[in-house]
């Protein structure tokens, strides 16, 4: 029997509905640099979490990565090929068939870092399909808010990269956060984005209260995803194939076109050839011949009249 600690807290997703206004980028800093660190502990210990959202970010004395229901050893695979999580928090390689891994892990990590920006959970507005994942490997993300510092986007936006090779270290993640958290006192920068955030929440432009309606099928519990994913991976193939099959058509017209430009250009050559051009080393050469024929004229005529006196 596995026993777990009661998070009198809640997850995070609740707590950012419940006190988003309230929450200040410092606390926001504040609360990301304890996820990180929980995770960089999953990760020291060569275990991958696998299923990380908002939900399974629980909050007791201090903030914790919970439900390690799915977590496996970084070097395990599994022998079931089903695949399980919530699509928005999912590495765009798993849809292609790459197995979970500390990268992928990350890139969940990066949609927890958009919504500590809007209070809402990522794709919320769509419907959680196989258009939904095809526009995840698409390179569709979630859009960044007004008031996000270029730093944190920058970093967030690393977390989402389709290459999971490009992504940082969870202790990359762990330092970056921990630096901005001891010298925020020194950065104007967040400064301005939380004079920024307060100026959109009165504008009634930011936070859970005032963001689109939640679609009614946009599923946020881990549930089987084979299926949808078989049918993304059809329309991504059939696009790759359109796209394909349009290049090469453009390329065979392209073609086509180079050899109708050249055809013009041979038989407006050759046209011109018969007309003698202007200006042209053609017409040296046709005044050459010219001159060379009235001389042999002349010479002709010169042979006659000297066989007449001969004569």
């Amino acid at each position: 029997m596995l026993i777990l600690n009661y998070a009198k807290g809640g997850n995070l997703h609740d707590y950012l509905q419940k006190n988003f206004i309230n929450i200040t980028w410092r606390d926001k800093l504040y609360i990301l640099q304890g996820i990180s660190f929980g995770l960089k502990n999953i990760h020291d210990n060569n275990f991958i979490h696998r299923d990380i959202h908002s939900g399974n970010m629980l909050l007791s004395e201090y903030w914790k990565v919970g439900d390690l229901g799915l977590s496996q050893p970084a070097n395990n695979t599994l022998s079931n090929n089903e695949i399980y999580g919530v699509i928005p928090y999912i590495a765009p390689e798993i849809f292609k068939g790459a197995a979970f891994s500390k990268e992928s892990d990350i890139y969940s990590l990066g949609m927890i870092m958009w919504e500590f920006t809007t209070g809402c959970k990522p794709f919320t507005n769509v419907e959680h399909d196989h258009n939904l994942i095809f526009k995840i490997l698409d390179g569709e993300r979630p859009k960044i808010t007004e008031d996000t510092p270029k730093c944190y986007a920058d970093l967030m936006k690393k977390c989402w990269d389709s290459n999971p090779s490009k992504r940082p270290t969870i202790y990359e993640i762990w330092v970056s956060f921990y630096e901005l958290n001891r010298s925020y006192r020194l950065n104007e920068t967040f400064e301005q984005a939380e004079n920024k955030r307060l100026e959109l929440i009165q504008l009634k432009k930011l936070g859970p209260e005032f963001s689109e309606k939640s679609h009614p099928k946009a599923i946020y519990t881990s549930r089987a995803l084979s299926g949808l994913i078989s049918k993304a991976s059809t329309i991504d193939s059939m696009v790759s194939f359109n796209m394909k099959q349009e290049y090469i058509t453009k390329e065979y017209e392209f073609d086509i076109n180079n050899i109708q430009s050249l055809s013009t250009q041979n038989t407006n050559s050759a046209t011109q050839s018969l007309i003698v051009p202007v200006n042209s080393s053609r017409k040296r050469n046709f005044e050459e011949l010219k001159n060379e024929t009235n001389e042999t004229q002349k010479n002709r005529k010169y042979t006659k009249i000297n066989n007449s006196d001969d004569e």
